[in-house]
């Protein structure tokens, strides 16, 4: 009886991607690459996780029955390093999209990338890849931070995973928002006062006035909402703001495919 070995499907190398869509992801990738702050921001991230996942790890507890954050006050510090890696994101993918329209490089850039379909994925997806690298270097500063001080509060396990998972998932959420908002309003200034302005003034102002009417349940369709349960899962279990992680997930990715969306729609039909 012969016995032989199951063969693996093969991967796509890089030369069996097309041309056009290596040019179009070379050129983007070479974008961030090239610029100080494409490698300086990551580095940031990775210092503030390290920094705020040192102190939490040194004054906070581990998880508490009827505690609020559910893997424990001495990872609060995560939390804040995914804050500040999803803000990054969201302002960097801004960046890369808006200022094409400030320094008036987006003919340039559809000269040798005339496709704008393709344009607008190698854009989107080139900020989603450099948001995860952000949201990785935050959680990896801040479990470095958590294994030196905290490791015998911490709890390692489903939760904490899902909490680096959503995490992730939101700065690459957010990365994309920006980049299409870059996309949609032509200005890196005007896409951030945007998400400032949603985030810090309209959405907490909706949250007021649906729970004054009633109804505060609706507030878990919105995005800041969607942000918060899908980064803390399992945590602020009380909120009626706040739906499962599961679902603020589903929530947060459709705001993100909104808003690719409308930018890619309004990119196809307007002049460059």
């Amino acid at each position: 009886m012969n016995l032989t070995m199951p063969t693996l499907p093969k991967l796509p190398s890089l030369s069996q991607i097309p041309l056009p869509v290596r040019r179009a992801a070379y050129s983007e990738i070479r974008r961030v690459t090239t610029q100080r702050s494409g490698w300086l921001l990551p580095a940031f991230c990775a210092a503030i996780g390290l920094v705020t996942g040192l102190v939490s790890a040194g004054t906070g507890s581990a998880p508490q029955d009827g505690g609020q954050i559910a893997t424990g006050t001495v990872t609060v510090g995560l939390y804040l390093a995914v804050l500040v890696a999803v803000v990054a994101a969201a302002v960097s993918g801004a960046s890369a999209t808006g200022a094409e329209y400030r320094y008036e490089s987006m003919p340039l850039t559809a000269l040798f990338v005339p496709d704008r379909d393709l344009r607008f994925g190698a854009k989107l997806g080139v900020a989603a890849l450099y948001s995860l690298a952000l949201g990785l270097a935050a959680e990896i500063g801040a479990g470095i931070g958590l294994a030196i001080l905290g490791h015998s509060e911490v709890q390692f396990g489903l939760r904490l995973t899902g909490v680096l998972l959503g995490g992730l998932l939101a700065a690459v959420c957010w990365g994309v928002i920006g980049a299409s908002l870059g996309l949609l309003l032509r200005s890196t200034g005007l896409a951030v006062t945007a998400m400032l302005g949603w985030c810090l003034v309209a959405e907490p102002l909706l949250w007021l006035i649906v729970r004054g009417i009633g109804i505060p349940g609706i507030a878990v369709l919105l995005p800041d909402s969607a942000t918060i349960g899908t980064a803390a899962v399992g945590s602020f279990s009380h909120s009626s703001f706040l739906s499962p992680g599961a679902v603020s997930a589903v929530v947060l990715i459709i705001w993100t495919a909104a808003g690719g969306a409308l930018s890619w729609w309004k990119l196809r039909e307007r002049d460059m």
